[in-house]
Formats: C-alpha cells, structure tokens, sequence
C-alpha cells in the first residue's frame, strides 16, 4: 500500500497544497476548526489542515485505494493525529450523517465531479452556518488537455475536435472494460459556463472567484485570449473560489 509511487505523490501534493492557498488568497486560520476535505486523494491536504489546528478533518474520496492508502498513512506516519483525522470511502450524495462542518475544501476535484448541482446542495447542507467552501481545480474539459490526457488525443483541443464515438473506439482498444461514455474516465466534461451556472444558482454566496492561475509563462496568452467572448470557453483553464453560507 505505501509504494514508493504513492508516497511520492503524497510528499508532491504537500508543494501543490502551497499552490491552492495562494491562488485562494492565503490559507485560512484552521485552529479549532472543524473541516470536510472532498476528493481528499492520498490525504495530503487534510493531514496539513489537522497539522494546523483543526480540531476536527474528514477526508472522502470515491476511490477506495486513495482511502486505503491515506489510512495506512495516517496510521504509520502520522498517529499523533489518528484521534482527529478520519479517512472514509464514501458518495456525499449518499450520506446524511457527516456534518457541522466550518469548511469544506476541494482540490483538483470538482473537474471529475458529476452532478455536481446536488453535490453543491450537499455541502451547503452540512457547513454550519457562515461556513466556507474552499475550492480550487483544473485543468476544465474544454481547454487543450482538459481531458487529462486519458481519452488519448495527444494534440490540443483534439478531445473536443474528435467525435466521442471515434475517441471511444480507440479508448476501448487497449481497455479490457468497455466504456460507452468519456465521463466513465472520471471527466464531469463541465463547460467553463456550467460551472458558472452551478455556483450561481446553487445557495451559496460567491465570496472569491479567479481563473487561469499557473506558474507556466504561456498563461498570460490564455488571459488575453479569453478576454474574447467566442474564445473564453476554450481559454479558460481553472477555477479558484469561495462560497460562503
């Protein structure tokens, strides 16, 4: 469980966390604070948030392995916090019991999240009130490698260009489990606007909201291109926001 290839990835995820505050406006004050990570991946972002005070972290994933891996973890590298950090498997859709949470963080998920107006709905549900949803993520599915590279397309854009039925075909060549849809990779496919949409008519107050954070130089291309209405949609390549209850 505790390959070099996961703790790698776990001890990455510590410089990718400096990124998510920066680009949310600073890290906020943690102490005492209880806090749901959804999406937690290998608990990275959780394990800093507990490290910082907080009384209480919760991390969910989808993805049994990334859980079983953040457990061991927890358990083996981190026990000094074993009475305050809790990794589960679970669907928030399907849970009426977590809640009483000060804030919900997200990283690089929401771009994998389907129905993500009835995930948003969930979360209102269970933040208390004031409470805050910090979320970061990208690349979305309509920029050149919104698809993560998993559909294949190796060229920019070409995601969008191919038909889905040929992308399938090709995806299904090399998988022993067929798929019939490209969200099955873990793509929401969400457009720049549907997102707009979900966090404008969702409960939630848009406290912050920013796009097209990177460190790469070209990023400065992409902000003049989607000051272009037609080319917005295609330009914009992630997402950083704030919602408060």
């Amino acid at each position: 469980m505790l390959t070099k290839d996961n703790i790698d990835y776990f001890n990455n995820q510590k410089f990718e966390n400096k990124k998510f505050w920066r680009r949310l406006g600073g890290k906020p004050n943690f102490e005492n604070k209880k806090v749901l990570d959804f999406g937690c991946g290998h608990g990275a972002l959780s394990i800093e948030i507990a490290n910082s005070g907080a009384e209480r972290v919760v991390g969910i994933d989808l993805e049994k392995q990334n859980i079983d891996f953040a457990n061991v973890n927890l358990k083996k590298n981190f026990s000094l916090l074993s009475e305050k950090v809790e990794f589960i498997h679970l669907d928030i859709l399907n849970d009426d019991i977590l809640s009483g949470f000060d804030y919900i963080v997200s990283k690089d998920t929401f771009e994998h999240t389907l129905n993500l107006d009835k995930v948003l709905s969930k979360m209102y549900q269970k933040l208390n009130k004031n409470g805050s949803g910090l979320f970061g993520f990208g690349p979305l599915y309509n920029f050149y490698n919104g698809d993560h590279g998993l559909t294949k397309a190796y060229l920019p854009w070409f995601h969008l260009i191919i038909p889905e039925k040929i992308l399938l075909r090709r995806i299904n060549k090399k998988r022993e489990k067929k798929i019939k849809d490209i969200k099955e990779l873990g793509l929401s496919k969400y457009s720049y606007k549907q997102y707009l949409d979900f966090f404008n008519s969702s409960q939630f107050k848009i406290d912050y909201f920013k796009t097209n954070f990177s460190d790469h130089p070209a990023s400065k291309v992409f902000d003049i291109l989607r000051k272009i209405k037609i080319l917005e949609e295609y330009s914009t390549y992630n997402i950083y926001c704030i919602l408060k209850k």
